[in-house]
């Protein structure tokens, strides 16, 4: 085996981070308390991940895959990574000597989803699904107010993680049982019929389940609502978009197994219209607003499926766009909650009230962001459910994307109702002091929004030359 360390650029350079993060956990507690230079390294390791999208080859005996698929997911993880950090730099929830510590977490779960998007064989997948899990079973409970609250919610998720866990590797094991190889391009020129090789069929819906709970699909998303509810506002704006990008990359490499009309297929379709329609109607009651958001993650996942169901390069690609958008508008709407919170508390929607009198530029890039999550023009949002719903309609998913259209629908009420609370309610409190670099920072999250809105077409193409890279 040769190891090719320019096929590992954007993982060598996150190791040099967590390197460092390390070292200054187990330094003076002194030095975990200016971390401010963090921001821009992380913004250097996008660049990084700009410069390595071209990348091609295999390593590890063939289990490590670098293609335009991976290396466009570790940009966009890097790019959320680095607005993950921003958003988080002066954490209130957090300790001045446990800074480091907290960021280490950070940094090595996103490292997790840096291997996973190369991942081309079972055990490589579980083993980098697991290194992006622990961290977050960690940070989940640190968390100064209400930590009772923060510490159930770090036992459900480690609890409900290691279940999901066992079942991926009894899932496996069948997957190994029924075909003796673990790597996917072998697998995809195998049968995966339920009347002749059951044992397999089997297996890789249990091995689903994981990502399926990444992914916070329905029915596997009952510790979604409580986790963003009880962790930190900072901490919830990661595990509510980053974890997700893991899984649908891995969804997308093994949407070269299915093809349309295959119980599978049929399976994961049910699931995206049940999950869409669930997390909608579900969100319209909520009042806290990272369980509304949690329920809206839900809609998303739906959403998400769509293109994977497809299976066409098209509609992996269009899966792939969303997964970026996805990020964008969650880590802005995020962004703006943990600038309203300054004391770390959850937020509830009358809270909102009279945003635009107290901070107009926070008002703004929250309609921004509730106009993309309900998919309206000119935001990038819009013009991702335009690709997924495409996709889908074109493989004769008709009632699929009907639902999809009706739950759009449903979705304005809660979102909408977010900008109505802003605009038209009055002040409960006095006027936010948001520093001008902060503002400058929401402002590129929010123009970043509105530009992929608007020019779509070289991250869609690039993304597109992805999905055909890999298509049998």
């Amino acid at each position: 085996m040769i190891f090719r360390p320019d096929l590992f650029i954007p993982e060598l350079f996150q190791i040099g981070i967590i390197a460092t993060l390390f070292v200054l956990a187990v330094g003076k507690p002194s030095w975990s308390r200016n971390l401010i230079w963090l921001p821009w390294v992380a913004v250097v390791g996008v660049i990084v991940s700009v410069f390595s999208l071209g990348a091609e080859g295999t390593i590890f005996y063939g289990a490590y895959s670098v293609d335009a698929l991976s290396q466009f997911f570790k940009l966009v993880i890097a790019i959320g990574f680095a607005m993950a950090v921003y958003n988080a730099v002066s954490p209130s929830h957090v300790d001045e000597e446990k800074r480091a510590d907290y960021f280490l977490f950070l940094a090595t779960s996103a490292f997790g989803l840096m291997l996973l998007c190369s991942g081309v064989e079972l055990i490589t997948i579980y083993l980098a699904l697991e290194i992006s899990s622990y961290s977050l079973y960690a940070l989940i409970p640190l968390r100064n107010r209400d930590k009772q609250q923060a510490a159930e919610a770090g036992i459900k998720y480690i609890l409900f993680g290691a279940v999901v866990t066992a079942v991926a590797m009894y899932g496996l094991s069948f997957i190994m049982a029924a075909y003796h190889t673990t790597y996917i391009f072998e697998l995809a020129h195998v049968s995966w019929s339920l009347d002749h090789y059951p044992m397999a069929v089997l297996g890789l819906t249990l091995f689903l389940c994981a990502l399926f709970y990444k992914l916070a699909l329905f029915p596997f998303h009952f510790w979604c609502p409580d986790v963003y509810q009880g962790a930190s506002n900072e901490t919830a704006a990661f595990v509510a978009t980053l974890p997700k990008l893991g899984a649908v990359v891995v969804l997308i490499r093994f949407a070269t197994l299915l093809e349309p009309g295959m119980h599978v297929t049929t399976i994961l379709a049910v699931l995206a219209a049940a999950s869409m329609t669930f997390g909608n109607l579900v969100a319209l009651v909520q009042k806290d607003l990272k369980r509304l958001l949690a329920y809206s993650s839900v809609a998303h996942a739906g959403y998400v499926l769509l293109g994977i169901v497809a299976g066409t390069p098209e509609g992996l690609a269009a899966a792939s766009f969303y997964s970026l958008v996805y990020l964008l508008m969650n880590l802005t709407c995020f962004w703006v909650i943990c600038r309203m919170s300054t004391d770390g508390r959850n937020l509830v929607l009358d809270d909102l009230n009279g945003l635009y009198t107290r901070s107009p530029i926070l008002a703004f890039i929250l309609a921004v962001c509730a106009f993309a999550l309900v998919g309206l023009p000119p935001t990038a949002g819009f013009m991702g459910k335009l690709f997924l719903l495409n996709s889908a309609w074109a493989q004769g998913y008709e009632w699929l994307v009907v639902v999809a259209v009706v739950n759009t629908a449903i979705a304005i009420y809660y979102y909408l109702n977010m900008v109505r609370h802003a605009y038209t309610m009055e002040p409960r409190e006095e006027p936010l002091h948001i520093s001008g670099p902060t503002m400058v920072w929401g402002g590129i999250f929010a123009a970043s929004i509105l530009l992929l809105g608007t020019v779509p077409g070289p991250v869609f193409r690039f993304a597109q030359t992805a999905g055909q890279f890999f298509m049998p």
